[in-house]
């Protein structure tokens, strides 16, 4: 864990930054160096004195370190992580089994927590690294929320049904969601983690992040950088030019295929030596005229595993060696070492090729250590398209399948006779991106979006809802000259459901009948209804209701008269939709009581009468078949609701329709008095609370300008901006209402659907003007009453 001047950000990562070597009976010498294990079972003092001077603090781990970091770290979630599946679990070693290893790993989260406790100071960001501490977003977050806690994934994530197969799979996920930040390498990854959450937790996938009751986790996508300078630097080094006078002499006449990994399972450096004996096998005059040259930098030597791959790759280079050698000379160079950094540096720029042949790879930075070095050279890059810098590389770089031994064969043979032209344009496109991406970008970056994030977070908790003034609201009410009321449907204005075939037939909450009548009698009110269910719903409730309805979130649109505009935009494909229907009815057909609604440009599966447990786990399912088959490669948002899943047009939310909705009313209806009063409420999902920000009045005016001219110019509804007389709306008069829910975008916050019901009601009579000019408020009562029996 290090830190520097105020504002102070310290970083906890399993490995420290630095190489340590004891120099005396109390003293060491540290070095900073960009990887290599750290053995932490040293002597405490002396140790934490010399890396104090680099602004290190060590975490000592002691009895847990093996169970921890050899166990469960690198054991369990380690192959989960690079698609290779849990190990078999050792039953009869009480210290290996899973369990015991999980509680390993947790207490040494604790400790690494118990260390940034006696060093943090308020302010201070914490920023977590890797796998080897995904409890520790959670831990921080308990001891102090206000804390502002990013956590970064080095390593591949993979799909959810990889990761599924992990005992401890949900609480490892909504440990690092309490970060305010998760950053990863590609978007592949990204999408996986989201994907994940959203079939195992439940939770709702953004185009931002996660939302977990309200809260969001923003998700970026950060490809770390190296420091290119360092390397361009070393380079020009008189010790590192004389080495490499010394290897173009060592390898005079030949070309120079380089590999650099680390000595493991994932790196792929068997496929590596079985696509250059196939290269030599096919290419008989290049045998004398090229030599392979392999770091192989021994990791987890006690590991079984490992002992098999050093094994086989031992085999493959004696079996090269020996069919394709001389007493002379040799085609491939392996060593199973680390070598100096200015020797690595020296490698890098006389190689002519850097061959990357890994199975699965959180990025490869050693593919850009090699184009920073080769700015003389400008040697060619192969890079197996498994590794993640396949995603920023791989414009200038020959991207190859390591598994297909042909492929990697005729790779090879490409970059050694590549034209020189070619060679220097890719070299360009690379060294490009690797100068301006530096892993100084890459920490800014990720910084910049904690901060954004964290900001966020707190305006939105600052921001909680507050409980309804409901004397003040009905008050404004009344003394108002235009009213808006937005209201959504679902669980808004509908009658509770319990019975088993009722779920089709959603009807409207018999006790607001008469009151809602009267509402939208009034001269003075304009009521609409916001709703993602379709317009044949929507017409069968509301139809004898003089009102404003909006089916499929403001996509077909209906006046108070009964016709329907259409607001679909042109050419817009719904080819998805007959796919995502069979998905729904398969998914239907084995789910008892539930059931799907198609509409024109959406469809939603519901599965709230299925029971809690088995519904969550038949709707998890079926997001795995849509994003495998029909929405694959489709324009569609998915929702995640709780009861739902829901697949509809892009970008259409409830606060998108509100600047059609209101150009449509402008286009229907003679607007002499602007909208002076706003009511707006509902039982929203998190993408659709836009509609409750939509009416703030420091964004009104643009927001209306740009709606009325995108949406509505595309239907030929309106060419012109909405008059400036059509709001007039004041702060004091706008009232945003959430339902139950103690997070929200909302201004105010009720219990409820039936005070909604109750607000209504308040509403329909504060007005005594309204339904007849002089009407006492008993008799008004009475009508009401008697409306809602009809």
């Amino acid at each position: 864990m290090s830190y520097g001047e105020r504002p102070r950000l310290l970083v906890v990562a399993n490995r420290l930054p630095v190489s340590s070597k004891k120099t005396g009976e109390n003293s060491w010498s540290m070095e900073m160096s960009p990887g290599g294990k750290f053995n932490l079972l040293v002597e405490k003092t002396a140790l934490s004195k010399s890396l104090a001077q680099m602004n290190c603090i060590p975490v000592f781990l002691n009895e847990v370190f093996d169970q921890y970091y050899n166990g469960y770290s690198n054991g369990i979630i380690w192959p989960i992580l690079h698609h290779m599946g849990l190990p078999i679990e050792c039953h009869h070693d009480e210290n290996k089994t899973f369990q015991t290893q999980y509680d390993a790993y947790k207490k040494a989260n604790r400790m690494f927590l118990d260390v940034v406790i006696e060093n943090y100071e308020e302010g201070d960001t914490i920023w977590c690294q890797d796998y080897h501490l995904m409890f520790l977003p959670q831990y921080l977050k308990e001891y102090n929320n206000k804390i502002k806690v990013g956590w970064f994934l080095h390593s591949p994530f993979p799909s959810s049904e990889v990761y599924k197969t992990l005992p401890s799979r949900s609480e490892l996920l909504r440990s690092v969601l309490r970060a305010d930040l998760l950053g990863f390498h590609t978007y592949d990854f990204a999408r996986h983690f989201v994907s994940t959450c959203t079939q195992i937790l439940g939770v709702e996938g953004t185009d931002e992040g996660v939302v977990d009751q309200g809260r969001l986790t923003r998700v970026v996508v950060l490809p770390m950088g190296i420091d290119p300078d360092r390397f361009i630097s070393t380079c020009k080094l008189p010790e590192v030019i004389q080495q490499m006078n010394e290897l173009k002499e060592k390898f005079f006449g030949k070309k120079v295929i380089l590999g650099v990994d680390r000595l493991d399972m994932i790196k792929g450096i068997p496929q590596k030596y079985l696509g250059f004996e196939k290269f030599l096998e096919e290419n008989p005059d290049w045998r004398n005229k090229v030599v392979l040259v392999q770091i192989a930098v021994p990791t987890r030597d006690a590991v079984p595993e490992y002992q098999k791959v050093r094994d086989q790759v031992h085999g493959l280079v004696g079996r090269i060696n020996g069919r394709f050698g001389s007493i002379s000379s040799l085609p491939v160079h392996h060593m199973d070492c680390s070598v100096p950094s200015n020797y690595l540096c020296a490698l890098y720029a006389t190689a002519d090729v850097l061959l990357v042949t890994s199975l699965r790879d959180g990025l490869n930075l050693v593919s850009h250590e090699f184009v920073a070095c080769q700015e003389s050279k400008k040697g060619v890059l192969i890079l197996s398209e498994f590794a993640g810098a396949g995603q920023s590389l791989g414009a200038g770089a020959i991207l190859v399948n390591p598994w297909n031994v042909t492929e990697v064969s005729s790779a090879i043979k490409e970059a050694l006779t590549m034209p020189a032209e070619e060679r220097e344009e890719r070299h360009r496109v690379n060294f490009q991106y690797v100068i301006t991406n530096s892993a100084e970008k890459w920490g800014g970056d990720f910084l910049s979006e904690l901060n954004d994030a964290f900001a966020e977070s707190e305006m939105k908790i600052r921001s909680t809802p507050h409980e309804l003034p409901q004397r003040d609201m009905i008050q404004r009410y009344s003394q108002s000259n235009h009213r808006l009321i937005i209201l959504g449907f679902c669980g808004t204005l509908t009658e509770p459901m319990n019975t088993q075939n009722e779920e089709l037939n959603l009807k409207l909450n018999p006790k607001l009948k008469g009151t809602l009548k009267a509402l939208c009698n009034d001269p003075k009110t304009t009521v609409v209804v916001l709703s993602r269910s379709g317009r044949n719903i929507l017409d069968k409730v509301f139809g004898e209701y003089k009102i404003w309805l909006a089916a499929e979130n403001g996509m077909l649109l209906r006046d108070p008269t009964g016709e329907w505009v259409t607001n679909m935009p042109e050419n817009m494909n719904l080819d998805w939709v007959n796919g995502v229907k069979n998905v729904f009815k398969y998914f239907t057909d084995r789910t008892p009581r539930s059931f799907f609604e198609a509409n024109e440009t959406s469809l939603v599966w519901n599965h709230e009468y299925a029971g809690v447990k088995f519904g969550k786990t038949q709707a998890r399912d079926m997001l795995q078949h849509l994003w495998a088959g029909p929405i694959s490669k489709a324009s569609v948002d998915v929702v995640r609701g709780n009861h739902s899943v829901e697949v509809h047009a892009m970008s259409e939310t409830k606060g998108a329709a509100i600047g059609r909705i209101l150009g449509e009313m402008m286009h229907k209806i003679s607007m002499t008095t602007p909208i002076d009063y706003v009511f707006c409420s509902g039982y929203l999902l998190e993408k659709d609370e836009d509609i409750y920000t939509f009416f703030e009045s420091e964004i009104v005016p643009s927001k209306l300008s740009h709606e009325t001219r995108s949406k509505s110019s595309s239907s030929n509804i309106m060419k012109n901006q909405i008059s400036p007389n059509v709001l007039d709306l004041k702060k004091e008069n706008y009232f945003s209402v959430a339902i139950g829910q103690t997070r929200s975008k909302a201004r105010y916050v009720i219990d409820s659907t039936q005070d909604v019901v109750d607000l209504l009601h308040k509403l329909a009579i504060a007005d005594t003007t309204t339904m007849a000019n002089t009407v006492s408020n008993s008799e008004l009562h009475q009508r009401l009453a008697m409306e809602t029996r009809i």
